[in-house]
């Protein structure tokens, strides 16, 4: 059983699990296929809408198939997140993220 496999094998036994959905966006984000990436952390943040790595991630996918301003709304819905919840380290990575956008 490879990888994608086995995280989907997992997500069958139990959808809300948050470490197999995101290794799962993950690992598809690792082979190209950004749109079901991005897709496979949407529905993670929807599990949990606090899971900061998840929009740092699906916004560089999106960045990646030139969808810039999805990438922007992303990144800037992660900031705000973390702002919230304090995690400076993040925030500071989405931060840099959503500066290099501009350039």
């Amino acid at each position: 059983m490879d990888r994608l496999e086995a995280l989907r094998e997992m997500l069958t036994q139990d959808p809300t699990n948050q470490f197999a959905r995101y290794g799962l966006a993950t690992e598809l984000n690792n082979q190209g296929r950004g749109e079901e990436a991005v897709a496979e952390f949407k529905a993670l943040l929807e599990l949990n809408p606090n899971y900061a790595a998840a929009y740092y991630h699906a916004g560089r996918a999106l960045e990646s198939m030139g969808r810039t301003a999805d990438a922007r709304s992303m990144l800037e819905k992660g900031i705000e997140v973390t702002t919230r919840t304090g995690d400076a380290h993040t925030r500071s990575e989405l931060q840099a993220a959503l500066d290099l956008l501009g350039i």
